[in-house]
């Protein structure tokens, strides 16, 4: 593995994590991450449907929309792509696998509104990146994703046996919480550097 891909993947997990310096899947960040095991669930199943929808839409975007000039239609086909992808995945793992549809049966019509699968699906064309590069940076960002979400889920259930004020409990802590985490993510700023 050169540096470069290296660098892809250190730079998106920790540098450019999608939550805490990105500002995407802010939605289930909060909503799922109240119990670590939910919390492995989803990050499993935004690790898997985020790495074949970047894949797909990668080929799309190089195979259909960029030789016949229809860039413009990128969000829209993405989010087709992603939704038919999701049910897709939603079908086969009922009929395959239907211990692990159970595991992860909530998860996945979630994952269909979560913009950190557009969003990567997006980035990856904005930066120019090959095949190779963009489904490394894929699995990279969603490993960032649910590695913020464990930890955001660890805190959380410390907190719910600690004694917070009234005014504080729910979403306001939760949003302290997510904030004191995303500045301790900002220590990593200028790793990056190193890669270049």
């Amino acid at each position: 593995m050169t540096m470069e891909l290296i660098g892809i993947i250190i730079v998106a997990i920790f540098v450019n994590n999608v939550v805490f310096s990105q500002f995407l899947g802010i939605c289930p960040f909060l909503g799922v991450s109240k119990k670590v095991d939910t919390a492995i669930g989803m990050g499993l199943a935004v690790t898997f449907v985020l790495t074949i929808a970047t894949l797909v839409t990668f080929l799309l975007q190089k195979g259909v929309l960029e030789p016949y000039g229809l860039e413009y239609l990128q969000t829209i086909t993405f989010i087709l792509v992603i939704a038919a992808l999701v049910q897709m995945v939603e079908i086969v793992l009922k009929k395959i696998s239907p211990a692990l549809y159970q595991a992860l049966g909530v998860f996945l019509p979630l994952i269909t509104t979560n913009c950190v699968i557009l969003g990567v699906a997006i980035l990856v064309i904005q930066k120019d990146y090959n095949l190779l590069e963009s489904v490394i940076y894929a699995i990279a960002t969603a490993l960032g994703y649910a590695m913020a979400l464990i930890i955001f889920s660890s805190i959380r259930e410390q907190m719910a046996l600690t004694k917070i004020p009234k005014v504080m409990e729910g979403i306001p802590i939760a949003l302290i919480t997510a904030g004191i985490i995303a500045m301790a993510f900002m220590g990593f700023s200028g790793i990056d550097q190193v890669f270049k």
